[in-house]
């Protein structure tokens, strides 16, 4: 990707411990200088906008959901590749990890089929530089599931492949403690009766006790043997982070309970929490509270999870509700991810590093509330959006 110098003028920058008014440059696709208090002739006026670093996203499930837009219907790969690229990069985002599950036993479901139609359609779309957003791949493995190993074969080698996730959806632990909870998710957003609820949950402890600890371990060992970065997913317990850091985890994802948050922070790994528990001022499975974690000073990284557009949302309410000022939000969602992942090139406005980039305006709305407005977004100096 090339891409034409350019100064952005008369920007409020938004940097790792300040906000400064001035110039930024860009050249060869990389951030070439930083000017405080430049407002130039002949550069892009930015009008005052903010100007964030391009926001690094590395648990969404917006692919799958444009790849089955409601229970048992499929969309075609490219149409959905296309929409949700556009989706994400609208919100801000200039390098996202698709999420992509492996690992079910229900056959007609996305994570119980094989993804190398949607991986042909990926590359092919990065070879023909048609999309906005780069594009890299979370793979969510499911542990209890006889098939995951199987599934996960298409992934292996690819080049993008540069996280993997280890989960274990098994109802009564972790995320589905609660299992009526569950009972509401699984018949809700998937469709399944009552009667098959009940059928999978009497099954799913057997398939927990016959798979999970060799599925695990096979895992660790690749993430181990080709340099990918690990995370745990919805740790409940202190045990549960040992384990994830006794395998070399380096994110705790979407931890249930304070005392998981704690002891993630005390061994070193990120903890991730999503974007619409911040906004919606709690988690939908009834867990610990995302802004819970800020407070504390135990939130590290936001994940836009389920609503891409969450991130810009979940930045502002940290910062009106006085629990995070402007850098410490927008570091959640680029800095701190980029890193955590392994991705030492962006995530900052700093020079040498990659010119992504997002025009941001502050619009008051007629509640009172503030609303970022994304105006612009680019990567490796080139415009998207």
């Amino acid at each position: 990707m090339s891409a034409a110098p350019i100064v952005f003028s008369n920007a409020r920058m938004v940097l790792a411990g300040e906000v400064v008014h001035g110039a930024l440059s860009v050249a060869g696709g990389r951030i070439e200088a930083l000017d405080s208090g430049a407002t130039a002739a002949g550069t892009l006026d930015l009008e005052g906008d903010y100007l964030f670093p391009g926001l690094v996203e590395v648990h969404t499930d917006n692919l799958e959901r444009h790849l089955m837009p409601r229970p048992k219907v499929q969309w075609a790969e490219m149409p959905a590749l296309l929409a949700h690229d556009a989706e994400v990069a609208a919100a801000g985002i200039t390098t996202v990890f698709d999420a992509l599950g492996v690992g079910e036993a229900d056959p007609e479901s996305l994570r119980g089929s094989t993804w190398d139609t949607l991986l042909d359609v990926l590359d092919g779309c990065i070879e023909s530089d048609l999309l906005r957003a780069d594009h890299h791949l979370h793979v969510r493995c499911e542990l209890p599931a006889p098939n995951t190993i199987e599934l996960f074969e298409p992934f292996r080698k690819h080049p993008r492949l540069s996280m993997i996730s280890l989960m274990d959806h098994t109802p009564g632990q972790r995320q589905w403690e609660n299992i009526e909870v569950a009972r509401i998710y699984y018949t809700g957003k998937k469709g399944w009766s009552d009667d098959k609820f009940d059928r999978r949950v009497s099954e799913a402890v057997l398939l927990q006790t016959r798979y999970a600890e060799p599925h695990r371990r096979h895992f660790v060992a690749h993430c181990r043997a080709h340099g990918i970065a690990l995370a745990s997913h919805d740790d409940t317990t202190v045990a549960h982070v040992e384990q994830a850091h006794a395998e070399g985890a380096s994110m705790s994802e979407f931890p249930t309970t304070l005392a998981a948050a704690r002891a993630a922070r005390e061994r070193g790994l990120a903890n991730i929490m999503g974007g619409p528990n911040v906004v919606r001022g709690g988690s939908h499975s009834g867990n610990v509270a995302a802004a819970e974690l800020a407070r504390q000073g135990l939130l590290d990284i936001l994940s836009s999870d389920y609503v891409p557009g969450s991130l810009m949302s979940a930045v502002m309410r940290l910062v009106d509700e006085g629990i995070c000022t402007l850098p410490e939000a927008v570091a959640m969602v680029s800095r701190a991810p980029a890193r955590a992942a392994g991705l030492h090139d962006r995530g900052s406005l700093e020079p040498g590093l990659r010119a992504d980039l997002v025009q941001v305006r502050i619009t008051q709305m007629a509640d009172g509330a503030r609303h970022p407005v994304v105006r612009g977004v680019w990567r490796q100096g080139r415009r998207v959006i």
